[in-house]
């Protein structure tokens, strides 16, 4: 890129919850500029491309080459940076996208960065261009939407126990919660959660009721990161 070329780019910041803890998808960049260096994955928008088709292409290359199959979870625009000197390269602004996907198995593959991993949100200091602030911005969006909106449950697979729609609040907002408290404000929020006839396996005592995703998208009153 040189003289006033402007390009635009997509960076998306992929969360997840694994092992108890909030994690990032980082690809350690092959080539220059920060070859060596984790980034957040992401790429140009092609010509015929919109914003949204970018990301969800980018996506679904993730999610397929991790699992054969392209994985569903929820996908929104997250902020623009342009930061004159942002990147070595030339003047690029990059629109960024905040996903939040059900765990993955590793590895993910991404064809321009020479490794990609799954990290825990405390170890992620450190990237290349601007990332950091863009992995700080998008993990602060993710924690507060959790408080008004039913998006907890895209960490989640498709059927779950109240159990494990706990431990991903307690990953993203990083604290302790009650379980009766929890149990009894998200059962009783219309349309968050609805059961269905199973029951987890293994386990001991009586098996766990498994729920799936309701309709609602807003929390009504609202959560609180303080249980």
């Amino acid at each position: 890129m040189r003289g006033n070329l402007f390009a635009v780019a997509v960076d998306l910041v992929v969360l997840t919850v694994r092992d108890g803890a909030l994690c990032g998808l980082l690809v350690q960049r092959a080539a220059p500029p920060y070859a060596g260096y984790w980034a957040l994955p992401g790429g140009f928008v092609r010509p015929r491309e919109d914003l949204r088709d970018t990301a969800a292409r980018q996506l679904a290359e993730l999610t397929r080459a991790a699992t054969g199959d392209a994985v569903t979870g929820h996908l929104e625009q997250l902020a623009s940076y342009a930061t004159p000197d942002r990147d070595p390269r030339g003047r690029v602004l990059s629109v960024a996208h905040l996903a939040l996907l059900p765990d993955l198995p590793e590895p993910v593959a991404d064809p321009e960065a020479a490794v990609s991993a799954w990290r825990p949100i405390d170890e992620t200091a450190g990237l290349a261009f601007d990332h950091d602030r863009i992995l700080a911005d998008g993990v602060e969006r993710a924690r507060a939407k959790l408080e008004y909106s039913t998006l907890a449950a895209s960490f989640c697979p498709s059927e779950f126990t109240i159990s494990e729609l706990r431990r991903v609040y307690e990953a993203v907002w990083q604290t302790e919660i009650d379980p009766r408290n929890f149990s009894r404000k998200v059962t009783s929020t219309d349309g968050f959660l609805m059961p269905t006839e199973s029951r987890a396996a293994g386990g001991r005592g009586r098996p766990a009721q498994l729920f799936r995703r309701g309709p609602a998208t807003a929390l009504s009153p609202p959560l609180t990161r303080l249980l």
